[in-house]
């Protein structure tokens, strides 16, 4: 919490080693990093400066380098302010936000927290990330033959760019396809389109060859038309890129890696003006090649009119298929990220985030006992429940979807090969199981008799429960550690999804805050009958008295938690869902185009058709009916390729296989009902000509 320099402000903070900003080869762009000094338990207060926040509050004043500033009612010094470039969020915790850096001392009193570290580092030069895992299981062996009452270390590698972008990798390779194949759709509409073109302006070139222009003057002619025609699309596009570019960069509900630095570089930039321009060269040149001269009397004669054009005919016809066969691959694709999306919303999160909604409650230095600690939260508690419209409150120091860590813990009487078995602990206070709506299997909750002085508790989840005693009644049994030699079990929970949505609970164990003196931070929890904006509004006013810095703008809804666990995914899925919906869209214009041409090449053929009896009925069917059996050629071959290609989204999915019947099935029927109303709406038009009207017509 920031307070001193005007409204109070919660702040996000990373503790960092002193070293750690050499390791990453990072220099500030004012000041000095931290000192061993500092970085000792009650060490000197020293904190380093984000340069957003540099900007923001200090009005980027170079001289705020070395003042002090009240960070949760202590005195800090500003030692220095990073550069704008470094961006850790983003790198490191995707869809967060970090404000300043404090100093985070190695020390035993640090060490009972638990594993709440991560370790980065530079390997050496020539060294392999394969040789530093070697060494590092060499080290943990030692470590674990020299410390036997510790946890087994076991270290894994990882160099940073796979831990950055690697689960990312596989769905920008598909999002790279996607891009792709809309290209070649776009391509073939283009193409589509210019042949049609072409074959209208046979007329034209011929009238200008026969009056003197030469091939190389048609040729100069066509290109800069296609150049013009392909300049302006892309560079209609190119805006429309940096436009969606940037909006993208500023969605902060997004854990998506590097997303706020996504934009459009210069290579990005070059790529598409070379597309564009490759694009007008190879297409705008076509009508100058389309007509040689010996067919120069037929084309002035206009001898071809009525007929269905032969080789070009089935040209145009492969380009629409194609078209189609593309649509279908992008819909099955994002049919089945869209149905796997729906699945992960339906899992059972084991909490109700409807009517909940959270807000950071950290204790200030004076509170500086676990006694006035536990007095603190009380009294928080206490002014909370009695707001009218809240249902329940608790305080927990880890919400669910958040961050990651475990204990070891042993259940008393049973041998274990080594560390015991391993939970996720969340120590929190009564009130906060029906607080996140989490149902009680078995047993009591933690409630406010649960104190120090009191028999150390605990509650677990199902999974710990079977986990730790199989086929029994785990209450009344007995596990070892958890911030007490001996603890009773007194309740079992159900298991909630701590990680991920698409990843299981794992064992859990609650412990109760009032018995548990290390707690680093507090999040309040609260279920409420009444709007958020309301309650937000009235427990701000109950705690002022007990808070006044408490900041205005931190309260978060349970579903937003959720939300921002699945944007990964989400972001995935749309991306693929806006893909495969224009797809769809230029694989119906080129239908509609297609159609329509071929009516109008035929106009003279229907009409005789309603002359002799055809009824305008049975023109839209017949047209229809061959608008569906190329469409089928299409979904046949999209079928085939998408049974190919969407193997590689196997890993995107969750709860659905890459061959999911129903996707197909469901995107097939979107694509036939799309090609029918495309080839419709010509079709409809067909049935309207005038016999004598298109007999007359020459």
């Amino acid at each position: 919490m920031l307070s001193g320099r005007g409204e109070p402000e919660r702040l996000n903070g990373v503790p960092v080693s002193d070293n750690f900003f050499q390791v990453l080869g990072i220099q500030p762009q004012l000041g000095r990093t931290f000192t061993a000094e500092e970085c000792r338990w009650h060490g000197p207060k020293a904190v380093l400066l984000s340069h957003s926040l540099w900007a923001r509050r200090f009005a980027s004043d170079p001289a705020a380098v070395g003042t002090s500033v009240v960070i949760n009612d202590e005195p800090h010094t500003i030692v220095g302010v990073l550069p704008e470039s470094f961006d850790f969020a983003s790198v490191f915790a995707p869809g967060s936000r970090f404000d300043l850096y404090l100093p985070f001392p190695l020390s035993p009193e640090t060490n009972r927290w638990g594993n709440t570290m991560a370790m980065i580092g530079r390997l050496k030069s020539g060294a392999s990330p394969s040789q530093a895992q070697s060494e590092i299981r060499t080290l943990g062996a030692q470590a674990s033959r020299e410390h036997p009452e510790r946890n087994q270390f076991k270290g894994f590698v990882v160099p940073l760019n796979d831990h950055v972008n690697g689960k990312m990798r596989p769905a920008l390779w598909v999002l790279a396809g996607a891009v792709g194949v809309v290209m070649l759709i776009v391509c073939a509409n283009l193409s589509n389109l210019l042949l049609a073109r072409t074959a209208s302006r046979q007329k034209e070139i011929a009238i200008r060859t026969a009056l003197g222009a030469s091939r190389r003057r048609l040729i100069a002619q066509m290109l800069t038309e296609g150049m013009v025609l392909a300049s302006s699309g892309g560079a209609l596009g190119l805006l429309l890129a940096i436009g969606g570019t940037r909006a993208l960069a500023h969605l902060d509900a997004m854990k998506v890696p590097l997303l706020p630095r996504a934009h459009v570089d210069p290579a990005t930039l070059i790529f598409t003006l070379v597309v564009a321009i490759v694009t007008g060269i190879v297409f705008g040149l076509a009508p100058a090649f389309r007509t040689p001269e010996p067919m120069l009397h037929d084309a002035l004669k206009d001898a071809s009119r009525g007929s269905t054009g032969g080789r070009r005919t089935w040209v145009r016809h492969g380009l629409v298929v194609s078209e189609i066969a593309f649509a279908c691959v992008l819909l099955v694709g994002a049919g089945l990220l869209l149905r796997s999306f729906i699945r992960v919303l339906d899992v059972d999160l084991g909490f109700r985030p409807s009517r909940g909604m959270t807000i950071r409650v950290d204790p200030d230095a004076s509170y500086s006992t676990p006694e006035r600690r536990t007095a603190y939260f009380d009294e928080v508690l206490r002014r909370v429940r009695s707001i009218p419209g809240v249902a329940s409150a608790g305080i927990t120091d880890a919400l669910p979807l958040g961050r990651n860590r475990t204990w070891g813990t042993r259940a008393k009487g049973v041998t274990y090969e080594r560390g015991g078995v391993f939970f996720f602990p969340r120590i929190v206070s009564d009130g906060y199981v029906p607080a996140m709506g989490i149902p009680l299997i078995a047993g009591r909750d933690i409630s406010e008799r649960d104190t120090a002085s009191s028999e150390p508790v605990i509650v677990i989840n199902e999974s710990a429960a079977r986990a730790l005693w199989p086929g029994q009644d785990p209450i009344g049994k007995i596990v070892l550690g958890s911030c007490a030699p001996e603890r009773h079990v007194v309740g079992v929970v159900g298991d909630v999804r701590h990680l991920a949505l698409e990843q299981a609970s794992g064992n859990e164990m609650y412990i109760p805050m009032r018995q548990c003196g290390d707690q680093p931070s507090a999040d309040l929890v609260i279920r409420s009958v009444r709007d958020e904006p309301q309650i937000a509004a009235a427990v701000r006013e109950a705690l002022k008295p007990l808070t006044p810095s408490l900041a205005g703008n931190e309260f978060r809804t349970l579903q937003q938690l959720v939300d921002k666990s699945v944007s990964p995914r989400r972001f995935i899925m749309l991306m693929l869902v806006g893909f495969a919906l224009f797809a769809l869209v230029l694989a119906s214009l080129g239908i509609y185009a297609l159609i329509s041409y071929s009516v109008g090449q035929r106009t003279q053929e229907i009409g005789i058709r309603m002359a002799l009896g055809a009824s305008a009925r049975d023109v839209q069917i017949r047209i229809v009916v061959q608008t569906l059996r190329m469409a089928a050629v299409g979904m046949i071959a999209g079928v085939i390729g998408a049974w190919l290609l969407t193997r590689s989204l196997s890993g995107l999915l969750f709860g659905i296989t890459a061959t999911d019947p129903v996707t197909f099935a469901g995107m097939l029927s979107a694509l036939a009902v799309v090609a029918t109303l495309a080839g419709y709406v010509p079709a409809r038009r067909a049935s309207r000509i005038d016999p004598v009207v298109a007999l007359r017509s020459e």
